[in-house]
C-alpha cells in the first residue's frame, strides 16, 4: 500500500526518532523492469523507514517536478506512468522520514513541503519554493524502470546487465565551464546546461 501525502504529514515521525542513529543510506540500485508495454517508473523502499519521494522530468512544456509519494518499508510506488522511452533521463530525490538522510544529487529542481507539481527549475526560492538537489537516473530508453532505495550496501542492479554504460557525448561537464558552477541543471540530454 502506498500513500501520496503532503510532505509535512509524511515527516511527522522525525521528532519521535531523534534518539535512533540513522542507518547509512547507499546509492539506489536500478533494475530495468520487464517490458510489458504499459510503461512506468517505480521506486521501491527497501529500508526499514518510511521514505518520501519527489520526481522530476522534462515534460512537453518544460521541466516539471512532482511530489510527494510516501513509501512505507518494503513497498514500491509508481511515480510516473507512461512510456519512459520518450525521454532517457529522469530525476529523483528521496528522504528518510524517520532516521534522516536523503538520496539526493546536484541537479536542482523546485520542491515544497506540501504536495506539489511545479513547472520550471529556475528561481525556485524567488517563486516561493525550495531548491532541492535531485540525482539523475539513466533509464537507457527502457519503457519501464524500477529503482530500489536501500540502506547499507547497494543490492540489485540492471536486470539485463551487459556492458558498463558509457557516458553519451555531452553528458559530462565541459572542462572550460565556469569553475564557480556548483550544481547541474537538467537538460533534455541529461547534461548540465552551459
Amino acid at each position: 500500500m502506498w500513500f501520496f501525502l503532503p510532505r509535512g504529514e509524511a515527516s511527522s515521525g522525525r521528532a519521535q526518532a531523534q534518539d535512533a542513529s540513522p542507518a547509512p543510506l547507499s546509492a539506489p540500485s536500478e533494475i530495468a523492469a520487464d517490458d510489458d508495454g504499459a510503461g512506468d517508473f517505480r521506486v521501491c523502499n527497501e529500508t526499514s523507514n518510511r521514505v518520501s519521494i519527489a520526481f522530476g522530468y522534462r515534460a512537453d512544456k518544460g521541466w516539471q517536478s512532482e511530489g510527494w509519494w510516501v513509501a512505507e518499508p518494503g513497498i514500491c510506488v509508481t511515480v510516473y506512468r507512461g512510456d519512459l522511452e520518450t525521454r532517457r533521463y529522469y530525476y529523483l530525490y528521496a528522504a528518510d522520514d524517520v532516521g534522516g538522510g536523503a538520496w539526493d544529487g546536484n541537479v536542482f529542481m523546485c520542491t515544497r513541503d506540501e504536495t506539489f507539481t511545479i513547472f520550471g527549475v529556475e528561481d525556485c526560492l524567488a517563486r516561493g519554493y525550495e531548491r532541492t538537489g535531485f540525482f539523475e537516473v539513466d533509464t537507457h530508453n527502457k519503457s519501464n524502470w524500477t529503482l530500489q532505495l536501500t540502506e547499507g550496501e547497494t543490492v540489485g542492479g540492471e536486470a539485463e546487465a551487459s556492458e558498463e554504460a558509457l557516458p553519451l557525448e555531452g553528458d559530462l561537464p565541459n572542462e572550460t565551464d565556469d569553475a564557480d558552477q556548483t550544481d547541474d541543471t537538467p537538460t533534455e540530454e541529461g547534461a548540465p546546461l552551459e
